[in-house]
């Protein structure tokens, strides 16, 4: 009887979910892994005389745990989910606050947590509660007809920038930023109150650099530099743009690339410049169509959904998505600043893959196909 029960349960969830998108997110994870083996192989075994599979063996570790985590998401009802948003949410912001006074800092970023087995990096937690929190606030019943949700998810945005900026983190204020804007915008919140928004965020930001230039002096450093390469050190993004450009179309073979050995944490922030340089524009190409083809899916699925909250929900995911791929993308290609912004699925480091696989658990979940599924 419970055999049957169970068989009847995964045959429903086969049938509801998005088995196209799935299979995209398979097609990431599996990706990781080949490349983390491509580009931490030498840095472990000749840098830093480790094992040659040092690297490997630990993303392979955490790329099971991903998978697990992400299936374990899409598995739980969507309603149950959904209430369980604003404590999960609130348990991702403890851990990040207590990042200044616990964390471990490394090269002078303090944006770790130390749990023994591995350090966890509380934002990339955080970052898909954070968009569901605040789509939760934009299409609650209790403020439907009242102006106080925009404001209400602008201070928790303000609250969680404040610690990002304490760490410093860069890369993650402006993708949280930039998606954020991109949900409200979605809820239909007038341009009045956007231009409000943005100038406070503007205002405030210009304070920081102008009243604290010792800690943020290295934002207008990094700008200087983008718009100036004359003015500053920009090895790493010119070494990532010419890495590209050696690798051509067809890369110069698995092993061959230079780039992961030349420039620090080259297998997490450059990673798709070191897949270029090595496999070729093509396969970087591939990829970048990869994440273009998930988000195409989720946003046809936003037109099937008579729930505001699961519309929101599934077109701010598939904002943040896109943002962090092409952030990380445009850094390697030297069009944008430094960030430090890690490509999804591909780049090393579980707390990335688990942040990753949260997202890609939540996308699966508000896909599924209701109609095959029961109470």
């Amino acid at each position: 009887m419970q055999e049957n029960f169970i068989k009847f349960y995964f045959l429903t969830y086969w049938r509801s979910i998005d088995k196209k998108i799935l299979i995209c997110f398979f097609i990431l994870f599996f990706l990781g892994l080949f490349f983390s083996f491509s580009s931490t192989s030498s840095l472990a075994g000749e840098r830093l005389n480790k094992d040659f599979y040092f690297f490997f063996t630990k993303h392979l570790i955490f790329t099971f745990i991903a998978i697990l985590i992400m299936i374990f998401i899409s598995l739980i009802k969507t309603e149950l989910l959904a209430n369980l948003v604003t404590p999960l949410f609130v348990l991702s912001f403890i851990f990040l606050a207590i990042v200044p006074i616990y964390g471990v800092e490394v090269k002078g970023a303090k944006r770790w947590i130390d749990l023994y087995f591995f350090r966890l990096q509380p934002i990339e937690i955080l970052k898909p509660f954070f968009i569901l929190m605040t789509v939760k606030i934009l299409t609650s019943e209790k403020f439907k007809d009242s102006q106080i949700k925009y404001i209400l998810s602008f201070l928790i945005l303000g609250s969680v920038i404040i610690l990002l900026v304490d760490q410093p983190d860069l890369g993650q204020t402006i993708l949280l930023v930039g998606t954020w804007i991109a949900t409200v915008f979605i809820s239909g919140v007038s341009i009045g109150y956007m231009i409000i928004f943005l100038s406070i965020f503007i205002l405030s930001l210009s304070s920081l650099l102008f009243l604290l230039p010792e800690k943020f002096g290295y934002i207008i450093n990094r700008l200087i530099n983008f718009i100036d390469p004359g003015q500053g050190d920009k090895f790493q993004s010119t070494s990532a743009l010419d890495a590209i450009k050696l690798g051509g179309l067809t890369g110069q073979g698995m092993g061959e690339g230079i780039l992961k050995e030349s420039v620090p944490e080259a297998h997490t922030d450059y990673v798709i410049a070191v897949i270029s340089e090595e496999f070729g524009s093509i396969v970087s190409i591939m990829i970048l169509l990869i994440f273009l083809y998930i988000s195409f899916r989720i946003i046809k699925n936003c037109f099937n959904q008579d729930n505001q909250f699961l519309k929101i929900s599934l077109s701010s995911l598939a904002t943040m998505l896109i943002f962090q791929t092409f952030i990380h993308a445009g850094v390697n290609t030297n069009l944008l600043p430094t960030t430090g912004m890690t490509l999804p699925f591909l780049s090393y480091g579980g707390s990335s893959l688990i942040g990753s696989s949260i997202l890609a658990g939540l996308v699966l979940n508000y896909t599924k196909n209701k109609s095959y599924l029961y109470d």
